[in-house]
């Protein structure tokens, strides 16, 4: 796993390692990180990944508020030396931690804005079109262009080398595992279905070869759709945000 030591890592593995042999990564040291390793250094990539059979990439500066220059220098070259490192070493799946922010500008729509504000009056969750994986990327900021960089160039792993490539636009995550504000009870992805979320991506069969599933609970007032991750993965998510309202 890489990226082991930040907030989602510090979530995942414990859980997984339950279940599977986990080999924490991360660029300092922690808690959970078993192997340091610069992802900007392909060589450095290439030999951490010797032996290993599925990667869970989390490596990114997570803020939304990255700059290009943050996310140029930084997300995008541990993104692809990721998928270049794990095609010489034979991987045989990329899990690839990406965003709702791929598709943030359409939050500024309705009735999407409203619902994200916490404002339902006259809307009824059932008759809302959700986002689908099929909807026009449309990022809401240089992290939202990285993370559709790197699904971009997922695919073109899984279609040109072989790599199955599974990336995952992931919710909200936090500490506290419940909302904390208004966009949250639409967003909101609990630690159990996350860690439910990424054990169906490492037991997806090997026929599975790319696929983008959003990653959120199932929360009343989602916005995004899960239909495929339920048909492709068969993830059922047990979790609803408004329980905590």
């Amino acid at each position: 796993m890489i990226g082991a030591s930040g907030a989602v890592g510090g979530i995942l593995l414990p859980g997984l390692k339950s279940s599977h042999p986990v080999l924490g990564i991360d660029i300092r040291p922690g808690d959970h990180t078993d192997l340091v390793v610069d992802m900007r250094r392909l060589t450095d990539v290439v030999e951490a990944f010797a032996g290993i059979d599925t990667v869970v990439d989390l490596a990114a500066n997570s803020e939304i508020a990255a700059s290009w220059e943050e996310v140029h220098t930084n997300n995008l070259p541990a993104t692809m030396n990721a998928l270049e490192a794990a095609r010489r070493t034979g991987v045989r799946r990329v899990i690839f931690a990406s965003s709702h922010h791929i598709v943030g500008l359409a939050e500024r729509d309705e009735p999407y804005a409203s619902i994200l504000a916490g404002r339902h009056a006259g809307l009824d969750p059932a008759l809302v079109p959700r986002l689908t994986v099929f909807d026009p990327v449309r990022p809401d900021g240089a992290y939202g262009v990285g993370k559709a960089l790197g699904e971009a160039a997922g695919r073109y792993y899984a279609e040109e080398h072989g790599l199955s490539v599974l990336c995952l636009r992931i919710g909200t995550v936090n500490p506290a595992d419940r909302p904390n504000h208004p966009k949250d009870y639409s967003a909101f992805l609990s630690h159990r279905d996350l860690l439910a979320l990424v054990r169906c991506c490492l037991t997806a069969p090997d026929s599975l070869r790319f696929g983008v599933y959003f990653g959120v609970s199932a929360n009343r007032w989602r916005i995004w759709d899960i239909e495929n991750a339920r048909r492709e993965l068969g993830y059922q998510p047990v979790d609803d945000a408004e329980q905590w309202r």
